[in-house]
C-alpha cells in the first residue's frame, strides 16, 4: 500500500543519527512500502553542555522529554532513545517502548589524549592524571581502578568530547570556572563504534572492571501506547534477547528508585534458558561498593531483577543512592 509514512524523532548528534539510521534501515527492510523520515531535535541536554544533567531533570529531562512531547502531540510516530538515557524509576503515561534492537557491546572504553600512554596511567595508579566523565558510575569505578586519579566533569556529544580531548581544551564547570585539560575519557564502546572512532580505544574495560550502566548498548524505539499500527511495525524489528536483559536490568532501577545518574550498574546475560544478572551500587569515591549477582529463569527477568534489587537494598544501597540526590539534602 502506497503512502505509508513513519516519522522517528531523534537528537541531532552524530551518534544519535547513526542509531536512528540503523532503525530506519531495519524498518525499510521489514516493509519496502514504508517511508521512514528522521526528524532531528536539539534537546536541552544538547544545547547546554556545561551544566550537570540533574539541572534539566536528569537524562530523561535533558535528552528524552522534548522528543516525547512531540510524539504525544502527533508530530512523530516514534522516537529513538539510547535505553540507558530512559529513566527506569518512573512510569511514562501514554507511551511504550515498542522495540529494542540487538544489543551492541555494553562495556565502557578508555580514550587517551595523544601522547598519553596506558602504561603510564597504570603504573602511577592515576596520580597526576585527569579523566573526564559525567557519569557518577564511571567516576566511582575509575577511583577503584586508579585510586590516585582525578575525575573531572566532562560533557558533550561523543565526537565533540574526543575533539576537545585532542585539542587539550579546558572544560567549563557548572558553577563557573574551568578544569582540565583531560588526559583521557571513559566512553561507551558502542557509541565509539557508531561514530567510527574505535581506533581511538586504548583499553576496553571488561564488565568485571567496570559494570555497565543499565541498558547500555541497547537502542530503544518508543511510540504511543494506543498507536497499534506503529506498534505492529516496530514489533518486526524487536530483539527478544535485548528485551529480556533490559527488563531484568531496569527492574533493579525500579526497586532502587534510582535516578538517571545514580551510581547503579547492571548487566544481564543469557545462556540457554538461564539468565545471570549482576548489579552494583557504589559511591562516587569508590570506597563503598555493593555488588549482587544472581541467576534465574530467562523468561522471568523482572522477578530476577527484583530479587537482585532487594538484595542490594538489604546491604545498604539506599543510603548510597540518597547521597547522590543534591536536591534532597
Amino acid at each position: 500500500m502506497a503512502g505509508q509514512k513513519l516519522k522517528i524523532g531523534t537528537r541531532k548528534s552524530v551518534m544519535a543519527l547513526a542509531q536512528t539510521e540503523g532503525i530506519a534501515r531495519l524498518l525499510r527492510a521489514s516493509d519496502s512500502a514504508l517511508d521512514v523520515e528522521i526528524v532531528k531535535f536539539e534537546t536541552r541536554g544538547d544545547q547546554d553542555q556545561t551544566s550537570k544533567l540533574l539541572r534539566h531533570g536528569g537524562k530523561g529531562g535533558a535528552f528524552v522529554a522534548e522528543i516525547r512531547e512531540a510524539m504525544r502531540g502527533g508530530e512523530l510516530q516514534a522516537a529513538m532513545h539510547s535505553l540507558k538515557d530512559v529513566p527506569g524509576n518512573e512510569e511514562t503515561p501514554g507511551l511504550v517502548i515498542a522495540a529494542m534492537l540487538p544489543r551492541d557491546p555494553a562495556n565502557d572504553s578508555l580514550v587517551l589524549r595523544p601522547g598519553v600512554t596506558l602504561d603510564a596511567l597504570r603504573s602511577s595508579k592515576g596520580k597526576g592524571f585527569k579523566i573526564g566523565t559525567n557519569a557518577v558510575r564511571r567516576a566511582a569505578y575509575l577511583k577503584r581502578l586508579f585510586p590516585e586519579i582525578e575525575v573531572i566533569h566532562y560533557r558533550g556529544a561523543a565526537d565533540t568530547r574526543v575533539a576537545k580531548l585532542d585539542r587539550g581544551d579546558m572544560q567549563r564547570l557548572p558553577g563557573g570556572g574551568e578544569v582540565g585539560p583531560a588526559d583521557a575519557l571513559v566512553m561507551a564502546r558502542s557509541g565509539l563504534e557508531r561514530i567510527g572512532m574505535t581506533a581511538r580505544i586504548a583499553h576496553d574495560f571488561s564488565v568485571r572492571e567496570m559494570l555497565p550502566a543499565v541498558g547500555q548498548g541497547i537502542v530503544a524505539v518508543e511510540c504511543a501506547g494506543q498507536d497499534w499500527v506503529t506498534r505492529e511495525r516496530l514489533a518486526k524489528i524487536e530483539d527478544d534477547q535485548s528485551r529480556l536483559c533490559a527488563e531484568a536490568e531496569r527492574e533493579v532501577l525500579w526497586v532502587l528508585n534510582g535516578h538517571c545518574n545514580s551510581p547503579i550498574a547492571g548487566h544481564a546475560t543469557l545462556s540457554g534458558g538461564e539468565m545471570t544478572l549482576t548489579a552494583s551500587v557504589l559511591d562516587e569515591t569508590g570506597d563503598r561498593f555493593i555488588e549482587v549477582s544472581r541467576s534465574g529463569a530467562a523468561d522471568r527477568p523482572r522477578e530476577l531483577g527484583r530479587a537482585v534489587g532487594l538484595d542490594l537494598l538489604d546491604q545498604g544501597a539506599a543510603e548510597i543512592i540518597a547521597r547522590t540526590r543534591p536536591d534532597e539534602h
